[in-house]
């Protein structure tokens, strides 16, 4: 390169030096002082720099004075076509969808151009495909790669290489060009179903296999790769598949068959069923493709393995009656060898415990018997292990339990269990229930086991029967009303029970019954014996009540007659007046006669009250039982006994009783020892001293005096007279008026 500098100064006289600045002076330029040449000094490159501004001054060559001012100027450096297109990422790498159609976008390269794109065609870039046709195509100006041909199959060809060239120039003859390598590869779609490698897979197991082992495998092959590749196994529903089941492994493509269910080569040798393979992620794209599943046939045979006896039940159970002989067969196990072999079986006992010495069993038949006598109150049930075993394998057995049930024999007669104080109340009604009773058997009956009541059937007439509920107890059912203990006070009542056992056990049980007068206490019914003397009637009874009211207003109207007149009782004994009979034996004026009874006797023992109760009771009880009688004015009076206990109790004076009156003194007198034995007769005293007896006897028949006694005559009370207000008297007199107001009893008494 050379530049020329000029000045008008400069005459050709060599009077002029020119002078050079600025960048690259010297190095890249130089200037000729004569001339003012500028010259380059090394090859320039615009793609380093492009321009430089330089500097050019006119000097006198004598004195160095410059001649025109400094000039600047700009040196620019000429573009030529010196350089070729460049891919700088190069090689590249590309990929684009198997099965997809032409025109398909795959990627996009750029090359550069160092030479100015301003200037000429230096840098304008064609790009064309120098290998890879007629797979991809280029567009020339802007570099994008496209699939140029539709459906290419990634099975068939993955992997292309596709060279291309870019040249500047515009393309034209002279440029300058250059290439580059782009690998495409194509991604894999699930367009490829399963398919199996063969038509039928056998398969091998043996029976003794357990559950879950692995019986075999089964592949089936998919072309796609990825999770497109993935292929699941499922058995065909029915045929013989229900004995097994398929795992699907989806990195190796493989089914496992597994055992679902025992395996027995004697009973099914071989199963044959359909496996389908599948895939599980589908493509819609290529579902017109048809069906992406495969099948195959999958035989199993069964392996014959030798097994020990099998018994015909899982456990057996025997019965047999206790006390039946040794050597007894009682039942028999059976076991069979179930292989192609079918070898003989033989059986023994395994003694575990002391019990099963009781038992034996035949080797070749199984049948068990007996060995000594059972008992099943000792033990109910026996359970002894039978072991069968191959005879010509030994070492396989099997073994079975058998359990033997004891049976009860009926040895025992049941018992009566009944409370040990039965009674029944004396105002009992028929068909009443007094006790409860039910049974024990020393036996062990079974479940159901029944025991059943009757009364002897000796026993003609009865007073008392026996119901039978039907549930183990019995009830004593009454069978007449209205018991008297002075009739009877006891009665006894044979009960048979008898149970339901083979052979049928009876016994019989006498059961004691009392009678008892009873009274509700509270929600309790309580028995209350009355000691009454059991020769006495119920007349006799009425002239005791009777006698004692009169006793008291005779009493009355004799100290009130007789104050000071003062004479013994007769009496046929010294012993004290408590426990005498006085007896009127003489032929006296009946009521008037006053002399024969003293009202002292009730002083007397009212005041030896301690020495009266020590004394052994006669045969008549403890009562004063006094009988009176007056004939005036015809009065009779049931109720007289009444109007006594009003007289005690209001404390006024006494009525008036016929004739004469008591004075003032004696009815105190009186009114205090009454009270004072109603007061003990309330407290429930036993003992109640200071009572006597008196009796009046009868003449005997002809007698033309007829008889004194009152009894007969005068003050016989009525049947229909009322006793009820006797219970206002306390405890003992509220039993008196109970038995008062009952019916006479039957003359026969039985149980």
């Amino acid at each position: 390169m050379q530049e020329l500098l000029h000045t008008e100064m400069d005459q050709g006289d060599n009077a002029v030096k020119y002078t050079l600045s600025g960048e690259g002076v010297g190095s890249v330029f130089t200037i000729d002082q004569v001339t003012g040449d500028i010259h380059a000094q090394v090859v320039l490159d615009r793609e380093k720099k492009s321009y430089y501004t330089l500097k050019a001054q006119a000097v006198d060559v004598h004195t160095g004075i410059p001649l025109e001012p400094e000039s600047e100027f700009i040196i620019k450096v000429q573009d030529i076509n010196d350089n070729e297109p460049q891919f700088p990422d190069g090689p590249y790498s590309a990929s684009v969808p198997e099965m997809s159609p032409a025109g398909t976008y795959v990627t996009q390269v750029t090359a550069t151009d160092a030479d100015d794109p301003t200037y000429g065609n230096s840098a304008r870039i064609v790009y064309s495909i120098l290998h890879g046709q007629p797979y991809f195509s280029v567009d020339p100006k802007t570099g994008i790669i496209r699939t140029a041909l539709a459906n290419m199959d990634r099975e068939v060809k993955e992997e292309y290489q596709v060279l291309l060239q870019a040249k500047d120039m515009g393309g034209q003859l002279g440029g300058l060009a250059s290439t580059t390598i782009i690998n495409i590869t194509l991604t894999d779609v699930n367009d490829n179903p399963p398919r199996f490698t063969k038509s039928i897979f056998h398969l091998h197991v043996p029976e003794s296999a357990s559950l879950g082992a692995a019986v075999g495998r089964i592949q089936a092959q998919d072309l796609d790769v990825g999770s497109n590749a993935r292929v699941d196994f499922a058995i065909v529903p029915g045929d013989e598949g229900n004995m097994f089941d398929i795992i699907s492994n989806g990195q190796s493509q493989e089914g496992i068959v597994v055992l679902k269910k025992t395996l027995d080569y004697e009973t099914q040798a071989s199963y044959t069923f359909k496996v389908e393979a599948f895939n599980a992620e589908l493509d819609p794209r290529f579902l017109h493709l048809g069906p992406f599943k495969d099948s195959v046939t999958v035989k199993i045979n069964v392996l014959d393995v030798d097994e020990p006896p099998v018994f015909t039940t899982p456990y057996y159970s025997l019965d047999v009656y206790e006390d039946t002989p040794p050597g007894t067969i009682i039942g028999s196990v059976t076991a069979y060898d179930l292989d192609a072999s079918s070898s003989a079986v033989r059986y023994s006992l395994e003694w575990q415990t002391g019990s099963d010495s009781f038992f034996d069993i035949e080797t070749v038949e199984g049948t068990l018997s007996t060995n000594e006598y059972l008992d099943r109150e000792t033990a109910v049930q026996h359970n002894i292990t039978v072991v069968a075993t191959k005879l010509n394998n030994p070492s396989l057995s099997a073994e079975v339990l058998v359990k033997v049930n004891v049976l009860d024999v009926n040895e025992f007669p049941p018992q009566l269990t009944a409370p040990s104080d039965t009674f029944v109340c004396e105002n009992s009604r028929a068909g009443q229930v007094i006790q409860t009773v039910s049974a024990v058997d020393e036996d062990h009956p079974p479940v159901g086991q029944r025991f059943f009541f009757k009364s002897s059937k000796e026993l003609q007439y009865r007073n008392f029967t026996v119901r039978d509920y039907g549930n183990n107890t019995a009830g004593i059912v009454t069978r007449q009303s209205a018991f008297q203990r002075r009739l009877q006070d006891v009665y006894v009542l044979p009960v048979v029970v008898e149970d339901s056992g083979y052979p049928a056990q009876s016994s019989t049980a006498t059961l004691t019954i009392r009678v008892c007068s009873c009274e509700t206490v509270g929600s309790l019914l309580t028995c209350s014996p009355v000691f009454l003397p059991a020769d006495l009637s119920t007349e006799a009874l009425l002239a005791v009540l009777l006698s004692i009211t009169l006793l008291i207003g005779m009493s009355v109207l004799y100290m009130g007659q007789r104050p000071q007149k003062v004479k013994d009782t007769l009496m046929r004994s010294k012993e004290d007046i408590c426990d005498n009979v006085i007896h009127y034996d003489d032929e006296g004026g009946g009521e008037a006669d006053t002399d024969a009874f003293h009202m002292g006797t009730l002083c007397k023992t009212h005041s030896d009250h301690s020495s009266i109760s020590n004394k052994k009771k006669n045969g008549y009880g403890d009562g004063i039982l006094l009988h009176l009688s007056t004939h005036c004015d015809n009065v009779r009076s049931p109720d007289i006994h009444l109007q006594t206990a009003s007289f005690i109790a209001t404390g006024n004076k006494p009525p008036l009783f016929c004739r004469g009156r008591a004075t003032q003194g004696d009815a105190e007198l009186i009114r205090e020892v009454i009270e004072h034995r109603l007061k003990e007769s309330q407290q429930g005293y036993a003992d109640l001293p200071g009572d006597s007896l008196a009796t009046y006897a009868h003449e005997g028949d002809g007698s033309e005096a007829q008889s004194l006694s009152s009894i007969e005559d005068s003050l016989v009370l009525d049947s229909l007279g009322d006793f009820s207000s006797l219970a206002d008297w306390g405890q003992p007199f509220k039993t008196l008026a109970s038995i008062l107001d009952k019916q006479p009893p039957s003359l026969f008494n039985e149980s």
